[in-house]
This record gives structure tokens, sequence and C-alpha cells, in this order.
């Protein structure tokens, strides 16, 4: 018996919930290209973390930069309640969006976290923008 055999699967009915509930809180740097390159973004992408400075070297073509400390009732009252906001962060290594999206939640805002990041978004080699704009896809470099 192999270690992944040694704890048996789970019941399909477990799978099913569990990952039902993943992909309602979280989505993927592939899926937020496509939604971009489809004209269908019907979400808000937030670049969460780091200075200015940072976000204007690099960040994902349509992300407005807003790091999770700035994220208050006052500011979010800019959007629509039913407004569904995408946050990232520089990677795996960094919690910044799991506290934004965390306070997205709190004030009663629908959010998901893009897996993966800056550092996602980077190993799927796709394109980055620059500059203090949030950019579009089409015209990242």
């Amino acid at each position: 018996m192999s270690l992944v055999t040694a704890t048996p699967a789970a019941p399909s009915e477990i799978a099913i919930e569990h990952l039902s509930r993943r992909l309602s809180v979280e989505t993927d740097c592939a899926d937020v290209a496509a939604a971009m390159e489809s004209g269908e973004m019907d979400f808000v992408l937030l670049h969460v973390v780091g200075s200015s400075t940072a976000y204007e070297k690099r960040h994902v073509p349509g992300a407005l930069h807003l790091p999770h400390r700035q994220i208050t009732c006052e500011r979010m009252t800019e959007w629509p309640k039913d407004t569904l906001f995408v946050v990232y962060c520089a990677g795996p290594h960094c919690n910044g969006a799991d506290q934004a999206a965390l306070k997205l939640a709190r004030l009663g805002r629908p959010v998901k976290v893009m897996i993966g990041g800056i550092t996602g978004w980077a190993d799927e080699g796709l394109p980055f923008a620059s500059g203090s704009e949030p950019g579009t896809l089409g015209m990242a470099t």
C-alpha cells in the first residue's frame, strides 16, 4: 500500500462538497485571463499587496492596486454591494490575498482568491502590465 492509498479517498459526496466549496472561494490565473480575453470580466481584480512602486513595476493587467490594509467599509462604497472581487498577492508564499478576502467577506462582499498570485500568473506565461494604471491584457508588456 502506498502513502497515496494509505488514507482512503473520500466518498464522492464528500469530495463534491469539499471541491465545490473550494471553487466558490478560489479561481485560477488561467480562468482570470480567459475572462479578460473574452471580454467577460464580470469581477473587479485587486492587487492587494505591495507598495505603489511594486505595483507600477509589475501587476496583472486590469488589476487595481488596493492593499489589503486599505480595504475598509468606506473604501468599498465605490462598488455595488454585489460586485465580485478577485484578489491576488505575490504568490503561494504570501497570505495577503487571504487577508484581503477575509476583510471583504467580513464586509459582506463576494470574493474569490486567484490562487498562485503573481507567481502563478508568471508560471502560466501570461503577460504583465506596468505603470500606475491597470492596463489590459492585450496591452500588457
